[in-house]
């Protein structure tokens, strides 16, 4: 990616893990910009230490290295950018999505797939049906090491896409079938991998420059409220200390989201959302 700040894309068949590199390379002193791609991961994982496994060189795997200048209460809008970037990029192929900054989960694509792609907050790309595209892991490096030599301390964020895997429903274990899907299935044929990283890195120039200013993270923020499928679900929160339900209702300045809840509104800042259905 010339005249970008994602231009460093370094590539690699095999490797335990994109983010787990990064971090290792921010502490040697990396700056923002490096993207580690990988065919396959023998290590990765997504949130509460989930892990995905899919044939190499079949979905998109990669890793970003970002050092925005931001208060340790922002740092989680480093995953928005990135989530905001997929659907951009996904909107650019022509399958659906936002299509570019400030687009609306509910747009349909001009062909292809036609099919809108949103953010399950807070990390999740999904479909009209909830089932699962993309997921994005942001991991933080504090130690005074990683921010030396004038560089911000680092945030690492990985995404994986699924892109032609799985290739339907009978390729899943049988307990993800109807949770997961990929843009192949959406597109009913193959999807260009590389032309999907290209779009992506393009996205990311001016999401993450969003990041360092207050009225770019605001705009994240907006953003994200128009592509979050999350809104107006009911839903289950699961904290480190206990669990509530209620209806999510919105998205705050910051990027949390709202949910309405026994006569009152929470702002969660940071939890595992699950959509759930209505009582009767």
């Amino acid at each position: 990616m010339p005249q970008s700040r994602f231009a460093d894309v370094r590539r690699f068949g095999s490797i335990d893990s994109t983010n787990r590199y990064l971090l290792d390379e921010a502490r040697a002193g990396a700056p923002e910009g490096v993207v580690a791609v990988a065919d396959h991961q023998t290590a990765g994982r997504g949130r509460l230490g989930r892990s995905w496994e899919a044939p190499p060189g079949a979905n998109l795997l990669l890793s970003v290295l970002l050092r925005p200048v931001l208060d340790p209460a922002d740092r989680h809008l480093a995953t928005t950018a990135v989530a905001l970037a997929a659907v951009d990029a996904i909107g650019a192929l022509g399958l659906g999505g936002s299509g570019g900054s400030g687009g609306s989960g509910e747009t349909e694509g001009s062909d292809g797939l036609g099919a809108p792609v949103g953010i399950k907050w807070p990390n999740d790309l999904v479909d009209t049906r909830g089932r699962k595209l993309a997921g994005v892991l942001a991991e933080t490096d504090l130690l005074p090491a990683s921010g030396t030599g004038g560089h911000p301390a680092p945030i690492v964020v990985g995404i994986g896409i699924n892109v032609n895997w799985p290739d339907g429903d009978a390729d899943l274990p049988s307990e993800l079938r109807g949770l997961a899907v990929s843009l192949r299935m959406l597109a009913e044929g193959p999807v260009d991998r590389e032309e999907l990283l290209v779009n992506l890195l393009a996205a990311l120039h001016p999401r993450t420059a969003d990041l360092g200013l207050p009225a770019g993270r605001r705009r994240l923020s907006q953003d994200l409220l128009a592509a979050c499928t999350t809104i107006g679900k009911s839903v289950r929160v699961d904290l480190a200390d206990g669990s509530f339900e209620g209806t999510a209702t919105g998205i705050t300045p910051e990027g949390h989201l709202l949910v309405a809840s026994d006569g009152v509104t929470r702002s969660v800042v940071a939890g595992d959302v699950v959509h759930v259905r209505p009582r009767s």
